[in-house]
């Protein structure tokens, strides 16, 4: 197989700087499984217009690591049509010129972290062969699982004190920030959240509350007074397993713990990967503020409002909030499949170590559930209530969704597993079983937001006795929808926090 790598992929792994875990990792499976690396004559002349000397020199000095192509594919008439409208500069007709090798089948994948080539692609129906670092991960990570090096990954919340600041993993903050390590000892009593695998570090988030009095002289425009929530410091760098996700429901979490009305993050976005981490915040509706100009150069200013609102049409901009004026359904879950996909909502009676955060599908927050039901007309925004099967005292209401968008006109196999992938709980072995289950009655699937774990959870006897279910025969085995009272009533049995819930 041949893959084009985007002049960003190449920039990132020859780069000074580096995070030597993703680009690494990505560079490791493309040599393990015998993809060729090629570039384009396009990403030739943009890296020798680098302002980095040492990137240019780099590049020079590893050019045979790559292949070149030397024959290009004349530009075709469908890339012509769709991409002529949308490129504006010379960098976007660059980006044409790497997309049609692949649209004329010169290459079999491309990989960039440029979002405008990823639309593009969308639009030319080839999406399924470009990739972003994250999303290729993933894929050989589902392919090949048994080459997969971090079997063991756990997520927790210690003191700052307690985490190695000599690991490389700070490198970059300290080119970044002249200063951090002592900045990094004055905050040893402050509890972090990280996360590692085989002794190292692969993720690390520090928050900081911050009232009304906070000043903030270099921010421009001016914040106004308000209960704030600082992302402090955010990096993740093992990508493939959804951490970015994971750490990302841990600031909501803390957000709507804390009750604050916004969450602010400052991002140099000189690399790759600081660069995909303010991409995974636009996604989740932080917006770029401004900026924050001080002794280490100018930061972009990302803001997220966290006053109670809802978007039915785009509800990953208000996450976690969810509407009483939607659609509810109680849905079922097997017990083997409950806590893989929501660890957060593991019972007291399961052990911990059984789910440790190894998989990606466990971290996400935007998830996959496959169903049969017969209703089938959700739509984006519809609430779900998940309830773990068991019977009369063991079958309990678990876990809050909200309904992001879904699948029923899937075209065969290959588009349902991909579309399932690294977000289902099911491997791509068991999914194809699903699909060929039964030929006349298609699964579908459900995309849908993890938003919110219950404090307490309501078992079947108290949805019976509650008007909820109407008796043991009635547990949903489809998508059942219950009303406005039942849903309160659910609210208020599973003690959840009211700040989440919008009228």
């Amino acid at each position: 197989m041949k893959a084009l790598l985007d002049t960003n992929i190449l920039i990132h792994r020859e780069a000074p700087v580096v995070v030597k875990q993703d680009i690494g990792i990505l560079f490791n499976w493309l040599d393990r499984l015998s993809i060729e690396k090629w570039i384009h004559p396009a990403s030739l002349e943009e890296i020798e217009k680098h302002a980095d000397r040492k990137v240019r020199e780099s590049f020079a000095a590893k050019l045979e690591s790559y292949n070149t192509l030397q024959s290009l594919a004349s530009l075709s008439s469908e890339v012509a049509a769709i991409c002529s409208s949308i490129d504006r500069t010379e960098n976007d007709r660059q980006d044409t010129l790497l997309l049609n090798e692949l649209y004329a089948g010169r290459v079999d994948l491309l990989i960039t972290e440029d979002r405008g080539i990823h639309r593009k692609a969308e639009l030319l129906s080839i999406l399924d062969k470009v990739f972003t670092i994250g999303s290729f991960l993933e894929k050989v990570n589902a392919e090949n699982p048994e080459q997969v090096d971090y079997k063991v990954l756990s997520v927790r919340k210690t003191l700052c004190g307690n985490v190695d600041l000599a690991d490389s993993f700070f490198d970059d903050f300290r080119v970044s920030y002249p200063g951090f390590d002592s900045w990094f000892r004055s905050k040893s009593q402050q509890p972090c959240y990280i996360c590692s695998a085989t002794e190292k570090l692969h993720a690390y988030l520090y928050l900081k509350k911050e009232d009304e009095r906070e000043p903030y002289p270099e921010i421009d425009p001016p914040f106004a007074p308000m209960k704030r929530l600082k992302i402090g410091t955010f990096k993740v760098t093992l990508n493939g397993f959804k951490l970015g996700e994971r750490f990302l429901k841990i600031v909501f979490d803390n957000a709507v713990l804390f009750n604050v009305a916004e969450v602010y993050v400052t991002i140099f976005t000189d690399t790759a990967a600081r660069e995909s981490l303010a991409k995974l915040l636009e996604d989740f509706g932080f917006r770029l503020h401004g900026r924050k100009v001080n002794i280490y150069g100018d930061e972009k200013v990302f803001v997220r409002s966290m006053l109670p609102q809802f978007r039915s049409e785009m509800p990953r901009m208000t996450y976690p909030f969810v509407s009483r004026s939607s659609r509810m359904f109680l849905v079922p879950i097997y017990p083997d499949y409950h806590t893989d996909l929501f660890p957060d909502s593991i019972l007291s009676s399961e052990s911990p170590a059984d789910f440790i955060e190894h998989e990606p599908h466990r971290n996400a927050i935007r998830k996959v559930y496959v169903s049969r039901s017969y209703r089938r007309d959700l739509k984006c925004g519809d609430t779900i209530v998940f309830y773990r099967t068991g019977g009369f005292h063991r079958g309990v209401a678990t876990t809050l969704g909200i309904v992001e968008k879904i699948h029923t006109d899937i075209g065969d196999e290959e588009q349902f597993v991909r579309l399932c992938r690294q977000r289902s709980v099911f491997s791509d072995e068991e999914l194809r079983k699903h699909w060929r289950y039964n030929p006349k009655s298609r699964p579908f699937i459900v995309d849908f937001l993890y938003a919110y774990s219950f404090p307490k959870r309501p078992n079947m006897e108290a949805l019976i006795s509650n008007g909820i279910i109407k008796d043991i025969n009635s547990a949903p085995r489809g998508f059942e929808e219950i009303g406005p009272k039942q849903f309160q009533r659910i609210l208020e049995l599973s003690g959840t926090d009211p700040r989440i819930i919008v009228d």
